[in-house]
């Protein structure tokens, strides 16, 4: 929203006034925010325990529990966004915390698009040129890729932790965090940043996810490979960028466009708010693409989950198990047969 000053004097518009606190903005959104947080945070945390201690150290590795550590920082910020909203867009705890939160909140965001781009070249190097897949897939080129995540999430966040966020608003009583800004301000210095995040810590990682499964599902063709689970990791991945996280990315370039061209982006401001809102259900989806990228976390989780649901009526009861997954590390297939046992589960693998 665009902030008007007369006399000392700060508002908005009386349809933003409207607007920033109607039950959309005030119940709604909270609403949407407390779900993911509820269904992400648990999941995370479980995807992160798995990762660390459940699984080998591979380089994929490396990458997921960076996705992970991604998802469960942008999950934490949410109660502060929750209780913001739930208050009337009245923030509370400060300017310092407000540029910590929004940076947090915008950085983990794009991070964990950056980190999905890698997850994905990492399939693409394993599946679609296996025999170099030993010299691009080491220890070392992972953990320069995880340096480069977040030295790139840092540098493209340092102008909202530099710049002011909080505004009073005198006719409302409330103090906005990031959703009341000046003019000037958004003309000349939130629109050119925006418009860089979404071309270089969206748009290329997108097109580089559309490339990279695009090549393992047509090698998956090719080689006559079983393709229903490359598949299914295809879709998740479209399902958190196309309706996740374009939406949200399109309607702040629009806002900001909108203010630019003489327009005051009342019309968009409330659609705009509650993708936002849904791009942070991108948390929930990314354990279920862990769950189909690797074989090993698959078998992991599902031995979690067996351990915790487990009655000490069932726990006598044995149970076999056969799955059939394609091995993201190459092109080949693997028959592992999970025999349970009354603690939970052993694994033979043939």
């Amino acid at each position: 929203c665009r902030l008007k000053t007369k006399c000392n004097f700060t508002t908005l518009k009386e349809k933003q006034l409207k607007e920033i606190q109607a039950p959309t903005t005030n119940l709604y959104l909270p609403v949407l925010y407390l779900l993911a947080f509820l269904v992400g945070l648990p999941s995370n945390l479980l995807a992160l325990w798995v990762l660390l201690f459940r699984t080998k150290p591979l380089p994929s590795t490396a990458l997921l529990i960076n996705l992970t550590v991604a998802d469960c920082l942008l999950l934490l910020v949410l109660p502060f966004r929750i209780v913001y909203h739930f208050r009337g867009n009245h923030w509370e705890l400060g300017e310092p915390f407000c540029r910590v939160v929004m940076a947090m909140f915008y950085g983990n965001m794009y991070g964990s698009v950056l980190c999905l781009a890698l997850v994905a070249l990492d399939r693409y190097i394993a599946l679609v040129h296996p025999f170099g897949a030993k010299t691009l897939r080491g220890r070392r080129t992972s953990l320069y890729m995880t340096a480069a995540v977040w030295a790139t999430v840092l540098a493209a966040m340092l102008p909202l932790l530099v710049t002011r966020q909080t505004y009073v608003l005198d006719e409302l009583q409330i103090t906005t965090c990031h959703d009341a800004l000046p003019e000037e301000d958004q003309e000349n210095y939130f629109l050119p940043y925006f418009a860089s995040l979404f071309t270089f810590c969206f748009l290329l990682p997108f097109l580089v996810v559309l490339y990279c499964h695009g090549a393992v599902l047509r090698t998956l063709l090719a080689e006559g490979k079983r393709y229903g689970h490359a598949v299914r990791v295809t879709v998740l991945v479209l399902l958190v960028f196309t309706v996740c996280l374009l939406p949200s990315n399109i309607l702040l370039l629009l806002t900001y466009a909108d203010s630019s061209l003489d327009g005051d982006g009342e019309d968009i401001y409330v659609p705009y708010m509650v993708s936002l809102a849904v791009s942070t259900f991108n948390s929930c989806i990314d354990p279920f693409i862990f769950y189909f990228v690797s074989v090993e976390f698959r078998e992991k989780a599902e031995d979690a989950l067996c351990c915790r649901g487990d009655s000490e009526d069932n726990r006598s009861s044995l149970g076999n198990k056969v799955s059939y997954s394609s091995s993201s590390s190459g092109l080949g297939s693997k028959v592992t047969v999970l025999s349970k046992s009354s603690r939970c589960g052993t694994s033979e693998t043939t």
